[in-house]
């Protein structure tokens, strides 16, 4: 939810800059909106690039989406932190695209506007009993662990069962069964919230099951994610060897993919490792050929989840894409649990005024270039309109892929402001840029953040992290963020 509360505004010098710099607002403070604005600052030395974001803390799934005990993949902030210091660029957190200020507006007020917001949503299965308490995306349980103030309250129960069901098989799937079956006395040096911290040593949680719809050869992970997850101590693992029979068409795409050729190696590898279960192991299940039915409600718990019923898959190469897909053999099996986290992909939202491709859950268009009308014989753009990241192509890669993206956007930019498209005439009016946000924002008392307040977010989160020992302890509450933000 957006904060919005009338508070006393935070001040700070913004810099001169020089007289009609091209002005860009960039939307989502992520990784793609980073890489944007740090492209447009090399390409643009006039420009000037303001990034705003519906958090207070900036760095999107970097501090909220990547595992606590992957800190490595975190010391890109030390660059996003460098982008944000140049004097041309600043950061707008607290301010919410939609309800602190319209897509409309920003467009009046910026040349360009990129907007790069990921998704904050989810997939849904559409399969009956999907509401049943017990159930919840992997986004949920993954912002839960990594403190974003929008899941510390998740009721997550851990204790009443011992079994838990993981829906995918992708990097994030993994993410989410390390962190359920790893020694919790590895994770308390890290950045985890401790409040997911306290839980997970209460967990009863010994059994997790990833179940993907297809089979070995078309598992979505990388394979340095997979190391990780066979890797846990003293962890048994189950991997049915029927299941690692290759059809001719695997085959196929095991020569032309390497990832895949490397996952389905380390899978092989465990499934022939012959490491018995023991009395209070851990166990690791990897179910193949299985896609969701429904889920089953609990006779003694009413309106919880006790299980989810699967149909049993084969894998058939489709004409159109040439892409391998599951198809049901109408045999069902059922696996009991009491959690479910459903790791089968994230999703965007859209504002008023966007185009917005809801089947492919992401906003149309052609190198970054929003499509206007995409129907007639010519291509029509959203002037001054672009998009970068999971809004652009989906929600698919790793943080170095949004590096690329952004140039390609960028390039698009770049491109239309070398055609003129944002060239002034003497009669037409600069557009505000950074001095209009501020008085709309003061207009509405709305109160914003700049990198100045995540900055003493910053100090505070090491200072009581280095009193127990971590790399940081998050705050992880709306009210503490903006109080410390503010002091």
């Amino acid at each position: 939810m957006a904060i919005s509360i009338p508070l006393r505004r935070l001040s700070r010098s913004f810099s001169a800059i020089a007289s009609n710099p091209l002005r860009v607002c960039v939307v989502g403070s992520g990784p793609a909106g980073f890489y944007t604005a740090e492209k447009v600052l090399k390409k643009h030395e006039r420009a000037e690039v303001d990034i705003i974001d519906r958090l207070p803390t900036p760095f999107g799934l970097v501090r909220s989406g990547v595992a606590p005990d992957h800190p490595e993949t975190k010391i890109v902030t030390n660059q996003f932190s460098r982008v944000v210091q140049n004097e041309h660029c600043s950061f707008f957190g607290n301010v919410s695209l939609g309800s602190s200020i319209s897509l409309s507006e920003l467009r009046d007020i910026y040349d360009v506007v990129v907007l790069a917001y990921g998704a904050e949503s989810d997939r849904v299965l559409g399969i009956p009993g999907e509401e049943l308490k017990g159930i919840y995306s992997a986004r949920e349980f993954v912002w839960w662990y990594n403190g974003h103030p929008d899941c510390s309250k998740l009721d997550l129960d851990l204790k009443s069962t011992d079994t838990a069901v993981v829906l995918g098989l992708g990097n994030v799937a993994l993410d989410v069964a390390r962190v359920l079956l790893r020694p919790t006395m590895e994770l308390t040096s890290t950045d985890i919230a401790s409040h997911a911290v306290a839980a997970l040593e209460e967990s009863c949680i010994r059994k997790v099951y990833l179940v993907g719809r297809r089979g070995p050869v078309q598992a979505a992970c990388t394979a340095k994610e997979l190391r990780e997850v066979l890797g846990i101590q003293d962890l048994y693992v189950h991997i049915d060897e029927a299941d690692l029979v290759k059809t001719p068409a695997d085959e196929e795409e095991l020569k032309n993919n390497r990832i895949h050729r490397r996952v389905y190696e380390l899978l092989s590898r465990a499934a022939s490792s012959g490491v018995a279960s023991g009395s209070g192991r851990r166990e690791l299940h990897f179910v193949f050929f299985r896609k969701p039915d429904r889920f089953l409600e609990s006779e003694d718990q009413g309106g919880h989840v006790a299980g989810v019923r699967f149909e049993k898959t084969i894998v058939r190469e489709e004409l159109e894409s040439g892409k391998q897909i599951a198809v049901g053999t109408g045999q069902f099996e059922d696996i009991e649990c009491g959690l479910v986290l459903k790791s089968i992909g994230y999703k965007s939202i859209p504002v008023d005024g966007l185009p917005f491709d809801h089947q492919k859950g992401m906003v149309p268009n052609v190198g970054g270039r929003v499509l206007s009308d995409a129907s007639g014989d010519e291509m029509q753009f959203e002037k001054g309109l672009y998009v970068c990241g999971w809004l652009k192509r989906g929600p698919t890669g790793i943080i170095a892929t949004n590096l690329y993206c952004a140039e390609e956007t960028v390039a698009s930019i770049t491109e239309d402001v070398e055609k003129g498209l944002f060239t002034r005439t003497p009669s037409s009016q600069q557009k505000p840029g950074r001095e209009g946000l501020l008085q709309l924002l003061d207009s509405r008392d709305i109160r914003f953040f700049p990198f100045g307040a995540w900055e003493k977010i910053d100090q505070e989160e090491t200072r009581r992290g280095l009193l127990k020992n971590k790399s940081r302890e998050k705050l992880t509450e709306w009210l503490e963020l903006l109080n410390i933000a503010s002091a």
